[in-house]
Formats: C-alpha cells, sequence, structure tokens
C-alpha cells in the first residue's frame, strides 16, 4: 500500500512549523489541506497544492491516494500537532494509505506558554469530535467541580463554542464568577485572550472562531 504523510503544521505562525515537517512539505510532489492551513505554509511548497473544503476532502484524498499509488511523495498538512484534533482527518487518510504522522507544534501549547502554565498540572480535555463530545462536556464539568489542575479545552466548531460551553457548565451548577481565559488564533494576526466569568461568557455574545481554546485556571487555595 502506498504512504501518506500527515504533517502537523503548528498554531499557524510559520516560525513554528518544525524542520521535518518543512522538509516533508517541501520534497512533497502533492500537497493536499484545507485552504487555511495551505497558507502558512505556501512558502514551502514545490510541488502541486490540493486545497480542500469540508465539502470535498472525500474526492480530494481519493485524487491524492491515487497519486501516491503511483509513487509520488504526497502529503496531508493539518493545524497544530496531529494528536490533538485531527483524529477523524488521520481516519480518512489511512482508509486510503499508510500514514507516516509529523507531529508539529500544537495551539495549546502556546497557550500555556502565553499564560505561563505548567502542562504537569494541567488536564486537556477535546470537545472538537463529531460523535462523542458527550463524555468530553462530562468530564470538564467533574473536573471543574473538584479543581486542582488548570483545564484546557478545545470547543467544538462551531455548534458547541465558549457562550454554549458556559452556560452549559452553569446549568450544572459551576460557580458564575469561575474564571477563564477564551484564546483565540493564537500565534495569528489577530490573536486575542479575553479573560471571562463563567456567567459573563454565558452572555457573551462574540463570534468565536474556530480556532479557540477555553482555559480554566486553578483557583489560589484558601487556608
Amino acid at each position: 500500500m502506498a504512504t501518506i504523510a500527515v504533517v502537523g503544521v503548528g498554531p499557524g505562525d510559520p516560525e513554528f512549523l518544525t524542520l521535518k515537517g518543512r522538509t516533508a512539505i517541501e520534497e512533497a510532489d502533492y500537497v493536499a489541506a484545507f485552504e487555511t492551513v495551505l497558507e502558512p505554509v505556501s512558502g514551502w511548497i514545490r510541488g502541486t497544492s490540493m486545497p480542500m473544503s469540508y465539502l470535498d476532502q472525500e474526492q480530494v484524498l481519493d485524487e491524492l491516494a491515487a497519486h501516491a499509488g503511483r509513487g509520488k511523495r504526497c502529503v496531508v498538512c493539518a493545524w497544530g500537532d496531529l494528536n490533538f484534533s485531527a483524529g477523524e482527518l488521520i481516519e480518512r487518510v489511512r482508509r486510503r494509505a499508510e500514514v507516516e504522522l509529523i507531529p508539529g507544534v500544537s495551539s495549546v501549547q502556546v497557550a500555556c506558554a502565553r499564560l505561563g502554565l505548567a502542562m504537569e498540572a494541567s488536564v486537556f480535555i477535546t470537545l472538537h469530535v463529531r460523535d462523542g463530545h458527550e463524555a468530553g462536556l462530562s468530564d470538564l464539568k467533574e473536573l471543574l467541580r473538584g479543581g486542582g489542575r488548570h483545564l484546557i479545552v478545545l470547543p467544538r466548531p462551531f455548534d458547541l463554542m465558549p457562550r454554549r460551553i458556559a452556560q452549559e457548565l452553569l446549568d450544572a451548577g459551576a460557580p458564575a464568577d469561575t474564571p477563564v481565559y477564551v484564546m483565540e488564533r493564537l500565534s495569528l494576526p489577530g490573536e486575542r485572550i479575553a479573560e471571562r466569568g463563567l456567567a459573563s461568557l454565558a452572555l457573551d455574545d462574540t463570534e468565536w472562531s474556530d480556532l479557540t481554546i477555553l482555559v480554566f485556571p486553578t483557583r489560589p487555595q484558601v487556608g
């Protein structure tokens, strides 16, 4: 079976692309990705770009697999690190070819750096899945109730975003003044970090992009 490399391109700033990822892109005959993902790595593409959307990704991946079957070097690019939110894309590629994973830098790592948080003192929860987000939401409610660790949450575009998540937590009994950071477009132009209380976030009608992370920092222990 042919092989396709899947490359994590980092959170958006081209300087976060790893050397291994850059080499794979430069040496590829064909590079497929969603258009927004192709943009930050376009300067290193020497072969043919194959932009795709949610509507035509199956067709584009079929074409890419056909190229790989003819011995061409083929790459699929994904945001961030492959182990955080690219599972569904990787499975689509794996149905068509052997997969070589080239991990990258995640926006979760950038979020920790921006806020000065240690990953070993944090719990990561992803709601960025088509099916099964209920378990992640349940874990978030339980962990927020227990405290003790920072909670880093990937929302699900576009129906399980900060405002709805905040309301779900309030409905589950979380204190209205629970602090939360909404971090959008980390490392990209237009990056913004907003500090909110849970109640104010539930009323916030800001249209956050799909490149958004929520961080619930631990509260200082009293006594």
